[in-house]
């Protein structure tokens, strides 16, 4: 029992640090572009982790959902920021894109393009699987990524529990 709750204090505590990571990252990429991996399996404690951001950030935020039909992260990204561009990127999604290759490979063609059209950074939500092919497929494209933030997922029932509250 009370190594249980010290996995649990560990998770929140883990889950506490990793979103102070990303809300650090933000601040120190403000007005320029940067590329921030967010590795989560699950999506709910995904959309968690988002709301506990607001209170560690005050960057403004655009979330940018993917649909499984989508075929580039450039061009919907483009068609999907206003005039005026947020503090931050937040792309969610792409564990749902059916054709996940030939999205990574194309975004990993355009990554110039990235740094010359936006100027906040870009924080793409990854689970397990995309990131690996992040990796295989878009080597560039990762290697402009500072270190994934991870998210720890093992007790996220608890975590869950104290992300609410």
């Amino acid at each position: 029992m009370i190594n249980s709750l010290s996995n649990q204090q560990e998770s929140v505590a883990n889950t506490t640090a990793a979103t102070k990571r990303l809300a650090r990252a933000l601040m120190v990429s403000a007005g320029e572009f940067s590329l921030i991996l967010a590795s989560c399996n699950s999506l709910h404690r995904q959309q968690q982790i988002l709301n506990l951001l607001t209170d560690f950030s005050s960057v403004d935020m655009q979330e940018i959902y993917l649909l499984p039909e989508t075929e580039t992260l450039y061009t919907t990204i483009a068609a999907n920021i206003n005039s005026v561009q947020p503090g931050a990127l937040v792309v969610l999604g792409l564990e749902s894109v059916v054709k996940i290759n030939q999205l990574i490979i194309s975004t990993n063609l355009m990554r110039d393009e990235f740094r010359k059209t936006f100027h906040c950074p870009l924080v793409l939500w990854v689970n397990d699987e995309t990131l690996r092919k992040l990796v295989w497929l878009a080597p560039d494209l990762k290697d402009w990524a500072a270190s994934t933030i991870r998210f720890d997922t093992a007790n996220h029932g608890v975590a869950r529990q104290i992300l609410i509250a």
